[in-house]
């Protein structure tokens, strides 16, 4: 067996087909992970009673776990959970009618919603605490103070740990073939099988991820400069 270069670029192309739902779980995921994460960053710095005991469980069940094991009680464990309310409450509908690219939305989710808070509640406390007190003595209420002082300086120092994970999310979706969703290892592999030509077909879908991840770290530097550069209170 050698070598088919030529097979490269074909495959390359053949792995667009996939792209959309590989960008669609990666974005969801890391947009709703990121409102969990803040979420729970925010009830674990304030101790909020109930919530905190919850908080902490969640984040230290998510990290102690396997990504793909999320997926897999998520995919197994949902439907029997709608399915059982359903039942119980008289509703005409079922798990079925959950496409199943949703599971993945929904487990990405969560996985990523734990690791952005320790990233988020990391940033949060990393600003001066006394410049809460300042906002505090000019009348500014707690949800103003984060709002407009804090989260932003926050997120200038979470930034480049917030890409790192949004890389891992984004290499993370490769596990959504598990579950039957056709994202660019699934075409990959499929395109593989299809023409026997496993090594060119991988090389391809290295070169797109490698490809995205460079994106990805060029966008987070740029915008990081921007960011700094507002904090400091220069011109956007």
């Amino acid at each position: 067996m050698s070598l088919d270069p030529g097979f490269i670029w074909t495959a390359f192309l053949s792995l667009f087909k996939a792209l959309p739902n590989t960008l669609y779980i990666t974005i969801v995921s890391v947009l709703v992970g990121f409102i969990i994460g803040t979420a729970v960053a925010l009830i674990r710095i304030y101790r909020i009673p109930v919530l905190y005991p919850l908080a902490s469980a969640y984040v230290l069940f998510i990290r102690g776990t396997p990504m793909l094991m999320h997926l897999l009680l998520i995919y197994f464990g949902l439907p029997i959970i709608i399915d059982g309310l359903a039942s119980a409450l008289g509703l005409g509908f079922n798990s079925t009618v959950i496409p199943l690219i949703g599971f993945a939305y929904i487990s990405f989710s969560i996985t990523a919603g734990a690791y952005m808070s320790e990233v988020v509640r990391a940033g949060i406390l990393a600003v001066n605490r006394g410049q809460m007190e300042a906002a505090y003595s000019i009348g500014m209420t707690t949800p103003q103070a984060l709002r407009r002082i804090v989260l932003p300086q926050a997120l200038a120092v979470c930034l480049p740990n917030l890409s790192n994970n949004l890389i891992g999310m984004l290499h993370g979706s490769t596990l959504a073939f598990t579950v039957s969703v056709v994202e660019i290892n699934a075409q990959a592999q499929i395109v593989a099988a299809t023409n026997w030509k496993f090594l060119e077909a991988y090389i391809a879908a290295a070169v797109l991820f490698w490809g995205m991840t460079i994106l990805i770290e060029q966008a987070t530097a740029w915008l990081e400069r921007r960011i700094n550069k507002y904090n400091r209170g220069g011109v956007a």
